[in-house]
C-alpha cells in the first residue's frame, strides 16, 4: 500500500512533502487559471483603450457565445450599438467594419470570462471526484467559483451604466470590476502558493508579517486608484512629471473644487490622477522599506523582497511613461500588466511569510 493510501486509512494527516506532491496538478490547474485571468485583465484593459466595451448592449451568457455569423445577424447587432448615446454623440457615421473592430475587442473579453469560467468549473469537479480536494480546500475553492460568477455580473453591471445617459461606463463600477478581478487573481495565486508548504519555516518577525499585509492592501487601493484613473481618461489630462498642471503637489482648491469633498476622490480629474501619482509614491516607499526590513529578518523573505521593490519601481516608472507619452495602447496594457505581476508577486511573498518562510 502506498505511503499515503496507509496515512489516510490510519486517520493520520500526509506528511508535508508527500502531500505537496499528490496536489501538484491542483497547484498546476490554479496557476494555470491565474495566467488566464492575467490575460483577462489585459484583454480587459484593451477592450477599455479601445473603447469597445458598450459595442455589445446585450448580456446573454449562453446565446451570446456565438459571435454574428451573417452580414444580417452583422447588421442587427450594428443597429442596437446604433441606439445608445456612444454612437450618437462620439461614433456617428461609423461604418461596419469600424463597428466589428470593437465589437470584436468586447466580444473576445467576454468569451475569455466563459473560458475562464470552464476551466476552473470542469478540473475542480475531476478533482473532486479523484479525491484530491479535501473539504477546507473545496470551501476555498468553490468560494473562487462564486467570485467568478459575481465577477460576470459586476461586469455587465458596468456596462449597463453606460448605455443609458451616459458615452461610457461609470468610473465607480469599472473600478470595482476591475478591483475584484485583482483580488480573485490574488486569491487564486494564494490558494495555490499555499498547496505547497515551505520546506523549511523559520521564524518571521511579527512585523514583517505586518508589513506585508500593508503592502498588499496599498497593492489593491492602487489598482482600484488606477481603476478610476481609466474610468475618467484622467491619464490623458495631465500629462507631464513630476509636475502636475505646473505644481509638484496641486493647489487644494483645485484637489477639492466640487462638493461634497468626497466626490473628488472620485469625480475630480485631477484629484484622481493626483492620488495615483501619490499612492504610487507610497508603495515605492513601502516596498523599499519592507525589503531593507527582509534584509535584518534574512532567508528567502530578503529575495522575495528585493524582487517586489524591483517589480514596483519597473511599474511606476511604466505609469510615467504611460502618461507623458498620452496613454499608447501598449505602454498602457505593459502597466496593467505589471499592476497584476506585482500583485501576484505580493501575493506569494505573504502566504510564504506567514507560513514562516
Amino acid at each position: 500500500m502506498a505511503l499515503d493510501q496507509l496515512s489516510l486509512a490510519a486517520g493520520r494527516p500526509l506528511p508535508a512533502t508527500d502531500a505537496g506532491d499528490r496536489l501538484r496538478p491542483v497547484r498546476i490547474w490554479l496557476y494555470a487559471v491565474a495566467a488566464l485571468i492575467v490575460l483577462m485583465v489585459v484583454v480587459g484593459g484593451a477592450t477599455r483603450l479601445t473603447e469597445s466595451g458598450l459595442s455589445i448592449t446585450e448580456w446573454k451568457p449562453v446565446t451570446g457565445t456565438l459571435p454574428p455569423l451573417s452580414a444580417a445577424q452583422w447588421q442587427v447587432e450594428f443597429e442596437k450599438y446604433r441606439q445608445i448615446p456612444q454612437y450618437i454623440q462620439i461614433n456617428r457615421g461609423m461604418s461596419l467594419d469600424e463597428f466589428k473592430y470593437i465589437f470584436w475587442w468586447e466580444w473576445g473579453h467576454r468569451l475569455l470570462g466563459r473560458v475562464i469560467g470552464f476551466a476552473f468549473l470542469l478540473p475542480f469537479l475531476f478533482f473532486l471526484w479523484r479525491g484530491l480536494i479535501d473539504r477546507p480546500l473545496g470551501w476555498k475553492l468553490g468560494g473562487l467559483f462564486v467570485l467568478g460568477g459575481l465577477q460576470g455580473a459586476v461586469g455587465w453591471w458596468m456596462v449597463a451604466s453606460g448605455l443609458v445617459n451616459r458615452v461610457d461606463v461609470s468610473q465607480y463600477r469599472l473600478a470595482t470590476h476591475l478591483t475584484l478581478a485583482c483580488i480573485i487573481l490574488a486569491a487564486t495565486v494564494a490558494v495555490a502558493v499555499s498547496l505547497k508548504p515551505a520546506r523549511a519555516p523559520q521564524v518571521v518577525p511579527a512585523w514583517l508579517r505586518t508589513n506585508a499585509h500593508i503592502l498588499l492592501g496599498v497593492v489593491v487601493l492602487q489598482i482600484f486608484l488606477g481603476g478610476l484613473v481609466a474610468g475618467l481618461d484622467a491619464g490623458l489630462t495631465y500629462t507631464t512629471w513630476p509636475l502636475m498642471d505646473g505644481h509638484l503637489v496641486p493647489p487644494m482648491a483645485n484637489l477639492l473644487v466640487q462638493e461634497p469633498a468626497w466626490r473628488n476622490v472620485f469625480e475630480n480629474v485631477l484629484t484622481v490622477q493626483f492620488n495615483h501619482r501619490l499612492v504610487a509614491y507610497v508603495l515605492l516607499a513601502l516596498a523599499l522599506g519592507h525589503y531593507l526590513a527582509a534584509r535584518r529578518a534574512g532567508g528567502p523573505a530578503r529575495q522575495r523582497a528585493l524582487l517586489i521593490f524591483g517589480l514596483v519601481l519597473a511599474q511606476a516608472m511604466l505609469g510615467v511613461f504611460t502618461l507623458i507619452h498620452q496613454v499608447p495602447i501598449d505602454i498602457a496594457l505593459a502597466h496593467q500588466f505589471g499592476a497584476t505581476i506585482v500583485l501576484m508577486a505580493v501575493t506569494v511573498h505573504l502566504v510564504r511569510v506567514r507560513e514562516g518562510a
